[in-house]
């Protein structure tokens, strides 16, 4: 039994409660919320408004709330992330500061993309924090660079059980990323956002995790694509340089 802390915080502990209630009750209403946890709607509603900021809630067409994807279920990734965020980081904000957009750092769990590090632009329109959240891998930037990198064979058998995927496109797909050595998601996970991708390998040349730049589809443009790939190559180098060295 756990005792209550001495000092509460309770928003934190409102914010806990209901990130608990969407995970194991199910969609809520914002009044039904606030019931739950004692409050006035209007701070339910803003409680919601955070967990779904930080991928724990999302909304549902019919206004209801649901859990989001950081409080499913999701396989664990082998990549060392702990050592990639903090070798990654600074590189990743010198980025930001070249190239005047958004960067994330994700690992492959799964299937799925999971977003561990982000760096956002200061641009009034831009593409904010994914820390935590996932993504199919075969269709964003970073999740398809990584897939790219491994054994088709080994691409074949990860999604084996998933039904949804044409195998024989994202193989095609995948075989492009592997000439051109970079991915594009253009707005397949998000409308008006795009993003670009590239692996990110360790010492032995494995793919761990991918690097990317996401920005609104407003300021994507085909010509300035060669340009974000070489500022990316230059970060990417960094990182794994940094990776290498701190992981011996």
């Amino acid at each position: 039994m756990q005792n209550k802390p001495p000092y509460p915080i309770t928003s934190v502990d409102h914010a806990l409660h209901l990130a608990i209630l969407l995970q194991q009750e199910g969609p809520l209403r914002v009044s039904d919320a606030a019931e739950r946890i004692g409050v006035a709607p209007s701070t339910a509603h803003r409680l919601l408004a955070m967990l779904v900021y930080r991928g724990f809630a999302e909304q549902r067409p019919d206004r209801r709330y649901q859990a989001g994807d950081v409080l499913r279920p999701a396989a664990p990734s082998m990549a060392p992330v702990a050592l990639l965020r903090q070798v990654a980081l600074p590189h990743m904000y010198d980025l930001v500061d070249r190239v005047r957009e958004s960067v994330n750092l994700m690992v492959l769990a799964g299937t799925e993309a999971r977003f561990v590090a982000s760096a956002e632009c200061s641009q009034v329109l831009r593409v904010g924090t994914r820390v935590g959240r996932t993504l199919p891998a075969r269709l964003c930037s970073g999740g398809k660079a990584i897939l790219a990198a491994m054994p088709p064979a080994e691409v074949a058998a990860l999604h084996s059980a998933t039904a949804e995927v044409d195998l024989p496109r994202l193989q095609r797909e995948l075989s492009l990323v592997r000439k051109r050595g970079f991915a594009i998601n253009d707005q397949r996970t998000e409308a008006g956002l795009t993003a670009i991708g590239v692996v990110v390998r360790d010492s032995a040349r494995a793919p761990i995790a991918a690097l990317a730049i996401a920005m609104p589809s407003v300021r994507f443009h085909r010509d300035r694509v060669a340009g974000w790939v070489s500022a990316l190559g230059v970060t990417l180098s960094a990182i794994e340089r940094g990776a290498s060295i701190s992981a011996q």
